[in-house]
């Protein structure tokens, strides 16, 4: 958290970038674990990076997996993305995993 008070201080405008997913209840752990290493490090290695998060919530057999990162402009998202920031960015075991995903990626500046 100390990251985003810092990035929300200093730059002129921060960006939160969230993405939304589900997998089985039973392949969440190894699912966050995959992630950790192909998308979260991905993010935070990407200038203009400012944290990136994975959160998740159980439900019933499933659970929700929610990614959230900070970044100092659309110009450094579009290096982790691709031209068209809004849609996902997928790793190869992706298809093993997810039961649901959403394709387009939501954005948000933080105002306070």
């Amino acid at each position: 958290m100390h990251r985003l008070l810092h990035a929300a201080r200093y730059c002129l405008s921060v960006i939160a970038r969230i993405w939304r997913g589900v997998v089985r209840r039973e392949d969440a752990a190894a699912y966050a674990d995959y992630i950790g290493r192909t998308g979260m490090a991905e993010y935070r290695s990407t200038p203009g990076n400012h944290g990136a998060w994975m959160l998740r919530r159980d439900d019933g057999d499933r659970s929700e997996i929610i990614t959230f990162s900070l970044w100092d402009s659309r110009d450094s998202i579009r290096a982790f993305a691709g031209e068209d920031i809004d849609q996902a960015v997928y790793y190869p075991e992706d298809d093993r995993f997810l039961i649901e995903r959403d394709s387009l990626v939501r954005h948000y500046e933080i105002v306070s």
